[in-house]
C-alpha cells in the first residue's frame, strides 16, 4: 500500500511544487549544513529540522557510521563529505544517531552473522562486545555519535576548517519514541 501512495504523490509532485521553486533548484544547491544520519527510515530529516529542499546536504549510512579517512581506499561516504566541505563549503555538520538502531545494536553484541556485508562494514576490526543493555540503545547511540564524530574530525580538510573556523560539527541524537533531539555537549548529551 505503502508504495502504491508514493507513486501517487510521484505523479502529482510536478503539478504542486511552484516553478520559483524549481528554478531556482535547478540554478544550483547552496546547503549550509551537511546531515549525516543513519540509512534508517523513521529518520526524516526534513520532519527533524524543518529543512526546505536545497538547505541541507544529506549523507545516509548504516549506522551513521564515518569510515576512517584514507586516500588508499576512499569510500562514497568519504568522497560525499569531501564534497559537500571542499565543494560545496557547508558551514555546518551535524552527525545525528538514534534511539532503537540496528546497527548500533550489532555493534553492541546483536547477530548479524546472516549479513555479510553489514557485518563487515560495521565491525571490519574483528568481535563485538558482547553486553546489551536497554533495548533503545540510547547510551550506546550517543557513544557511538561521538566515536562518529572523534572519526570526522580525523579528515585533514574538516580539521583544517574547523581550525580556522570556517566549520563546525556537531553531534545530534533523535529519539525515535519521543521525538526529542539532544546535542552532544563535552559529557552529556543535552536537549537541543
Amino acid at each position: 500500500m505503502d508504495f502504491h501512495r508514493f507513486v501517487q504523490h510521484a505523479r502529482a509532485h510536478a503539478k504542486s511544487r511552484s516553478r520559483v521553486v524549481g528554478k531556482k533548484l535547478a540554478a544550483g544547491q547552496h546547503p549550509t549544513t551537511m546531515f549525516i544520519t543513519c540509512a534508517d527510515s523513521r529518520i526524516v530529516t526534513a520532519e527533524i529540522t524543518g529543512a526546505e529542499p536545497g538547505s541541507l546536504f544529506e549523507l545516509r549510512t548504516a549506522g551513521n557510521v564515518i569510515p576512517s579517512y584514507s586516500l588508499t581506499r576512499p569510500t562514497s561516504e568519504m568522497a560525499t563529505i569531501e564534497f559537500a566541505v571542499l565543494q560545496l563549503g557547508v558551514s555546518e555538520i551535524v552527525v545525528c544517531g538514534h534511539s532503537h538502531c540496528g546497527a548500533v545494536t550489532a555493534l553492541n553484541g546483536a547477530a548479524i552473522d546472516h549479513l555479510p556485508a553489514m557485518r563487515g562494514w560495521l565491525r571490519p576490526g574483528g568481535k563485538p562486545p558482547s553486553t546489551l543493555a536497554d533495548p533503545a540503545m540510547r547510551a550506546e547511540g550517543q557513544e557511538h555519535v561521538r566515536a562518529q564524530l572523534q572519526t570526522l574530525l580525523e579528515y585533514p580538510f574538516v580539521a583544517g576548517k574547523v581550525a580556522n573556523g570556517e566549520l563546525r560539527v556537531h553531534g545530534w541524537f533523535y529519539d525515535i519514541e519521543t521525538g526529542e533531539v539532544s546535542a552532544c555537549a563535552e559529557h552529556a548529551f543535552r536537549p537541543l
